[in-house]
């Protein structure tokens, strides 16, 4: 790690201890979902109930419970119905997914910008883990799309601290380099503070380690770092260079390497980046 980004490391944790910075918390309506989740006799539609005063969130619910993701047959406009369709979990942590796009934004134009860009490619990334891992793997999509949305959440506590510091704002090149650096291991604070499950604390400090060799079986890391090498955001472009017969995960996942499988799959992997941005 670089000097200055050790600095800011070193200066944030240190903010976060005295309290002087907040580690993001979960939206209200994602921690009722997932306090509803450890109830393990809680219904559909007590589940339902919890989550029916958000209008925005259950509107999107619905309509993916509606979407070929689904693979729905009939539709329907019920939140009840909607939840019973892709079970318990599966609603929980979209839930969580969806909801977390109100953490998002900043108080300045220029910072807001920045986190846009981040959600962005947060549900980018998500999108595409979602597909690749109802075709390639046993795991579960839902859990999937969350590692997608929370891979780079570390980042939001860097761009709050550049708020405050307004020459890290100066260089864009040098905060790049500093958000590399740092955010893996904010993320990791992040998501232990969320009491998230140790498959999701581990991805930040390691989907870009593409020589892991975790074993036979994929893993949700492998599953984010396929999709962030598939991204086509500009931010990717430093990792264009980057082999991708050499990376372990595509061949834990099966993933023809030629990106035959992933031209087949595109609509899919939009469809489901839409879903997750509101736009479909």
């Amino acid at each position: 790690m670089s000097n200055p980004a050790e600095e800011v490391l070193k200066d944030i944790v240190g903010m976060i201890k005295e309290d002087k910075l907040v580690l993001p918390t979960l939206p209200e309506v994602a921690l009722k979902a997932r306090e509803a989740a450890e109830d393990p006799n809680i219904s559909a539609l007590a589940l339902s109930k919890v989550i029916t005063n958000d209008a925005a969130i259950t509107a999107r619910i619905i309509k993916i419970a509606n979407s070929p993701l689904m693979r729905a047959s009939k539709q329907v406009e019920d939140l009840h119905v909607a939840v019973n369709r892709m079970g318990i979990t599966f609603t929980c942590n979209l839930i969580t997914s969806l909801a977390m796009e109100q953490m998002f934004q900043a108080t300045s134009d220029v910072i807001d910008t920045m986190m846009r860009e981040v959600w962005n490619r947060s549900t980018e990334v998500a999108g595409i883990a979602h597909v690749l891992c109802k075709h390639y793997t046993r795991l579960r999509p839902d859990q999937a799309t969350l590692a997608g949305i929370t891979h780079e959440i570390g980042v939001l506590p860097i761009l709050i601290y550049a708020e405050e510091h307004p020459k890290l704002l100066e260089s864009p090149k040098m905060l790049e380099k500093i958000i590399e650096k740092v955010h893996p291991y904010i993320g990791e604070m992040i998501l232990k503070s969320w009491d998230f499950s140790e498959d999701l604390i581990v991805i930040p400090k390691n989907y870009l380690k593409f020589d892991r060799n975790p074993g036979a079986a994929p893993d949700y890391v492998d599953l984010i770092t396929v999709a962030v090498l598939q991204s086509s955001d500009e931010n990717q472009r430093r990792l264009s260079s980057v082999d991708h017969s050499t990376v372990g995960a595509f061949a834990r996942l099966g993933i023809d390497t030629s990106g035959e499988d992933e031209e087949d799959l595109a609509e899919e992997m939009a469809h489901a980046m839409a879903l997750l941005n509101g736009d479909d």
